[in-house]
């Protein structure tokens, strides 16, 4: 027996209704708890638009998050500017910076743009690091007292749910059609007569604003950043595991993932804190080595799902 055909649309609806009341009879963690697993589905979405769509993995994805957490911390310090507009100019920040790199580092395949990547990062830290007059050095930069975590956790939300429909439209457009072919051979999709740049430009500039938004929103609501803090590599593969795990280029694959693994490592950091990082390894590796494909790649095979799951 199959389900009705609107009855996946309803549960969106009542989880989204849930999510929504939450706040309003929820306690401080569990509000913290909401805001980091809708901050690691915007991550993981982000990501997914050009790794999971056009097969070019990055491995400095977290630099978006970096530079839109110190873009918005400045703007709020040193020019007083309201934490909404100051998240929406590190989303702007961090497209920017997908901009300038874009160009030479997407001339580059396979292993050579993710490792540019990876470096971009570190060179990222070190400015930050060495700027200590505008970005506060190796010392940080704090941000002025403010109680809004309530505020950031339904914008947070928003963005999740923002990056996961353009993650949907993206998925059922031509422009979506013509990053997966790139993602299956590159050079037949050229011989088709795309412009493979021009689309992973394009996807690369998407993929940068919600990690760069969500950088923002961190460093408000935390109230408090520093280089090691905002740019950890740690950042990155806690991205592409999750992605892995739901399902890479499939829409519900990043937010099947982010929460399934935001659960699980809150569950095994409260109950073997000292083992924390070693259990949630295993938990990693053997995820990777049985569901290659992720959950939601193992249901498609299985039940002829559409890629738009």
């Amino acid at each position: 027996m199959t389900a009705p055909r609107g009855a996946f649309p309803a549960v969106l609806v009542v989880i989204g209704a849930a999510l929504a009341v939450y706040p309003m009879f929820g306690t401080g963690y569990g509000i913290r708890a909401g805001l980091q697993m809708f901050m690691w589905i915007a991550l993981a979405g982000s990501w997914n638009l050009i790794s999971g769509l056009t097969g070019y993995v990055s491995f400095g994805h977290v630099a978006f998050f970096g530079i839109g957490a110190y873009a918005g911390a400045i703007l709020i310090t040193s020019a007083g500017w309201a934490w909404p507009i100051a998240a929406l100019a590190g989303g702007l920040a961090a497209c920017l910076l997908a901009l300038v790199i874009g160009y030479p580092c997407l001339r580059l395949k396979g292993p050579y743009f993710a490792i540019a990547m990876l470096g971009l990062n570190e060179v990222l830290r070190a400015l930050v690091s060495y700027f200590e007059g505008l970005t506060g050095g190796g010392n940080g930069l704090s941000l002025p007292t403010l109680d809004a975590s309530r505020s950031i956790y339904y914008v947070m939300g928003g963005l999740a749910a923002a990056v996961t429909a353009l993650t949907y439209l993206i998925l059922t457009s031509r422009f979506g059609l013509r990053l997966m072919t790139i993602r299956e051979d590159e050079i037949a999709a050229e011989a088709m007569g795309i412009d493979t740049f021009y689309h992973k430009l394009a996807a690369f500039l998407l993929s940068a604003i919600g990690p760069g938004i969500a950088g923002a929103l961190t460093a408000r609501d935390q109230g408090y950043i520093e280089p090691i803090s905002v740019f950890p590599l740690v950042v990155t593969v806690t991205m592409i595991v999750m992605v892995l795990f739901g399902g890479k280029g499939t829409v519900w694959g990043p937010v099947v993932g982010a929460v399934a693994l935001f659960v699980i490592q809150e569950i095994v950091w409260a109950r073997y804190p000292y083992v924390h990082p070693l259990l949630f390894g295993a938990i990693i590796v053997a995820v990777v080595l049985l569901m290659p494909r992720g959950v939601l790649g193992l249901l498609q095979l299985k039940y002829r799902l559409p890629r738009t799951i």
